[in-house]
């Protein structure tokens, strides 16, 4: 009897389910961020102030392999994260905007771009539609900081948090705006939802809601090591939320122990590492990725029918590393793949890892000096298959179920 084929190795040691197969679809990219897909074209954000070959925004057409046969930027569109197409148009985030561009045959729009909303807090800001006129917004709390800082707290004192927080007015929340009006500034927006601490990862579940995840606590331990230990600091949860109208996900008051499965007051608030607070109108997120928090970066639901049934509808999570402790851990830290959160109608199941081995081999390469490749992006193409996209060395894979390997 003759033996069966042997099964050709995943590019880049990547780790997949069986029936998956992963193929580099563009690398050299440099430090790129999220992808939006149409057909054959990937559109991808990038960080402010890159050089060639991340300017802007990066257009790669595809050709029947899968490879580049066409490459343009879109200048002067950096820094949002946020990258979205709906309708024959290519939604972008700028930093400080959100814009709009028509998008017809060709691989990059020939008319100006239109500011949909301006004038928001310089940072990152993830984006999603809902298909029924709505833009969703996200606006970091405090640039990633742990508490809303009181001024007039002592230097050489524990760091002391004001509430009520007066950044929630502003930023760390979620915003909802007219997806087609133009000239739209934040006041003109809906304070849809509150208490996010530093999120990158937005998407609408299609006859559903909007969920988004974000980071939790950095180096609370390292503080407060008189109420925290290091594993209580590594509980502290990345928290993936479903948001709806008054959603508040706890920030900067509270924080998410994803081993107690409790929520608990910070420590910058009066908090001692086990009291819950009194308030009841904190939201219990849908997921929590602990211990050690991998740092999700990016969110997409899947909407194909190419992967198997269980993954339909599903949520696919890019987590960028941990790496918070400011040292080599050893074994590594957590993240550095891709997560998959099954759902049973609107009911999200136990988190798991759908792709591994970004990093390189072994746990022990899970360090952001030394990892090879970090998650950075995530996004379901119309042919079915996800596409991961890398912030080390800018390269995007295409996983797929079912095909042949070349």
């Amino acid at each position: 009897m003759a033996a069966a084929p042997a099964l050709a190795a995943e590019p880049d040691g990547l780790i997949l389910p069986p029936g998956f197969h992963a193929t580099v679809v563009a690398e050299g990219l440099g430090p790129i961020r999220h992808m939006a897909l149409r057909g054959n074209d990937i559109y991808v954000s990038t960080r402010h102030g890159q050089t060639a070959p991340s300017v802007g925004i990066i257009a790669l057409r595809l050709g029947p392999d899968h490879k580049p046969v066409q490459t343009e930027h879109i200048a002067g569109i950096d820094q949002g994260t946020g990258i979205k197409i709906f309708r024959g148009a290519l939604y972008a985030a700028t930093g400080t905007s959100v814009v709009r561009m028509e998008l017809g045959d060709a691989l990059v729009p020939t008319a100006a771009p239109e500011t949909i909303v301006d004038g928001l807090t310089a940072t990152n800001h993830p984006i999603a539609l809902d298909g029924q006129g709505d833009l969703f917004v996200g606006i970091d709390g405090g640039g990633g900081a742990n508490n809303c800082p009181d001024p007039a707290t002592p230097k050489d004192a524990k760091p002391k948090g004001l509430k009520p927080c007066p950044l929630l007015e502003t930023r760390g929340g979620v915003w909802r705006f007219n997806d087609r009006k133009v000239g739209q500034k934040l006041a003109d927006g809906d304070h849809f939802a509150t208490g996010i601490r530093n999120m990158s990862a937005l998407d609408w579940r299609g006859g559903d809601s909007l969920y988004g995840a974000w980071h939790g606590r950095d180096a609370t331990a390292k503080t407060w090591p008189e109420l925290l230990t290091a594993a209580d600091d590594d509980a502290i949860a990345d928290e993936m939320f479903r948001i709806t109208k008054g959603t508040d996900m706890g920030w900067p008051y509270t924080y998410w122990d994803g081993v107690k499965k409790v929520r608990l007051v910070a420590p910058d608030y009066g908090g001692d590492g086990k009291t819950s607070p009194t308030e009841n109108y904190y939201a219990t997120p849908v997921a929590a990725f602990a211990p050690q928090r991998p740092a999700v970066l990016d969110l997409t639901f899947y909407s194909g029918s190419q992967f198997p049934a269980k993954y339909r509808r599903g949520a696919f999570l890019a987590m960028h590393g941990g790496g918070a402790d400011g040292g080599v851990r050893p074994g590594g830290h957590a993240g550095y793949n891709i997560m998959f959160v099954p759902f049973e109608r609107n009911r999200a199941g136990t988190p798991e890892v759908f792709a591994d081995g970004f990093a390189g081999v072994g746990p022990d390469a899970k360090q952001v000096k030394t990892a090879a490749y970090r998650p950075v992006g995530v996004a379901a193409g119309p042919d079915g298959a996800l596409y991961v996209a890398d912030s080390n060395k800018g390269r995007i894979w295409r996983i797929s179920y079912g095909e042949t390997a070349n």
